[in-house]
């Protein structure tokens, strides 16, 4: 028993599968749906647009958007997002027989300090800014102005940069005082135009010869004190020894261990550097900082915004050209009135022609939609080759293989739910009644 019902449930099967082979390689009702919707070619168009700029306006949104979140990640490459940045300000309030607006500065000795009661921390990296001053860095009869800084081989770790030539400041530099300098890639063009290898070359940073170790091509757009592509690495110690800057950092950047919150080290740093110092605990502005993890998780709830409201509002679209086709697929209907009633009475089934009208709707979404995609995915090329020209915030806009299949099969669904009253309608149409009808 058991056996004839899975052969008769395994014929069922095979026999629904025929039918639908059937239908798709069914000329003539392809042949003609194709007349049914070009019948009448001004309101099968009026009608199709509202799908065709639904989908249009999805690709052009979603494609907008992708744009905007690569051109984001892009300006933050290489920098890292679970860090933050602390610096000394302005006492507000009076302490320990110090007089609030005291300008304090952060020491080398508070360094350890940090590193050995927060073990939370990742990475610690101390910097030194000496300004920009006028034609300030010089290599033989060529000048410019340029930002200096002083850093230890950690800072690469937290805001890295790409070697062009030569390496980045290392421990044997910090050690010995050495006096080297690494050059951003704006320095070098104006140093030495033709292009030749600057490693082992001499020039002068504010009347002080150093020698030339490397050439760094920052991959962030994010600059701290000044734009990377126009600055002058030296050796930290280097720099506190020549500009007589004693112990002084200016600031510090800090990045904390994969899995702990930036905001939990921020808070820990400022609690230890206001006691080392005899600030108030309750000055709440003595110690500046900077949360980039914070800032980097707002862009990231915004882009999520953004991609939620692009698909309500693209979907929204494209239901509302898919309304615009259900109505008029009601209009066609009822004017078929009779041909359906005639076809009923030679023996066409209510699945057939359920099938006939589902299909007629389906194939006018699909075609509007798809027209749609392919304008969109051509007017985001056309865009993205424009914007290649130059560096731009938006980059490279176009959507996925996921989000087209995806958009397909959105269209599917609301070209069966158009059709699907219309269909119902046309089902209910007794023979005999449309025959009469005239």
């Amino acid at each position: 028993m058991k056996d004839y019902n899975t052969e008769n449930e395994n014929a069922k099967n095979s026999s629904s599968f025929a039918r639908a082979i059937r239908l798709i390689f069914d000329l003539d009702r392809w042949q003609e749906i194709w007349a049914t919707i070009t019948q009448n070619k001004s309101r099968s168009i009026l009608t199709a647009f509202g799908v065709f700029w639904g989908m249009f306006m999805l690709v052009a949104m979603v494609g907008a958007g992708s744009a905007l979140e690569k051109g984001i990640n892009s300006n933050i490459e290489g920098f890292a997002t679970n860090s933050c940045f602390v610096w000394a300000q302005q006492t507000t309030e009076p302490y320990k027989g110090f007089k609030k607006g005291r300008q304090w500065e952060i020491k080398n000795s508070d360094i350890p300090v940090l590193l050995n009661n927060i073990p939370e921390i990742e990475y610690l990296a101390p910097v030194l800014f000496g300004g920009r001053g006028t034609n300030n860095v010089v290599r033989n009869d060529i000048a410019g102005s340029f930002s200096v800084k002083g850093n230890y081989p950690v800072y690469n770790l937290v805001d890295e940069s790409k070697m062009t030539y030569g390496r980045y400041i290392n421990d044997i530099d910090i050690a010995e005082q050495r006096k080297v300098c690494i050059i951003g890639e704006r320095v070098y063009e104006v140093l030495f135009p033709t292009k030749e290898n600057p490693i082992g070359k001499q020039i002068q940073v504010n009347g002080i010869y150093y020698q030339v170790v490397g050439v760094t091509r920052h991959l962030s757009d994010v600059n701290i004190g000044g734009n990377e592509k126009e600055t002058v690495v030296l050796p930290f110690t280097t720099m506190q020894q020549a500009y007589n800057m004693g112990n002084d950092v200016h600031f510090l950047a800090v990045t904390a261990k994969p899995g702990v919150k930036v905001k939990v080290i921020e808070e820990k740093i400022q609690k230890i550097l206001k006691q080392l110092n005899n600030i108030a605990p309750t000055d709440k502005t003595a110690v500046g900082g900077m949360n980039i993890e914070d800032q980097f998780t707002m862009f990231l709830y915004l882009g999520i915004g953004i991609g939620v409201l692009i698909w309500f509002v693209g979907t929204g679209t494209l239901i509302a050209g898919g309304i615009g086709i259900s109505n008029i697929m009601l209009v066609t209907v009822r004017e078929r009135t009779k041909e359906i009633g005639i076809r009923r009475a030679l023996g066409a089934t209510p699945r057939t022609i359920i099938s006939q009208i589902l299909s007629e709707s389906i194939i006018l979404t699909l075609i509007a939609g798809v027209a749609g995609l392919m304008f969109g995915v051509g007017l985001l090329h056309v865009v993205g080759i424009l914007l290649s020209q130059g560096d731009q915030f938006f980059k490279d806009p176009q959507i996925s293989f996921a989000v087209a299949i995806s958009s397909m099969f959105i269209l599917l669904i609301i070209g069966t739910f158009a059709g699907f009253l219309p269909a119902k309608r046309a089902m209910n149409i007794k023979p005999i009644e449309a025959i009469r009808e005239e």
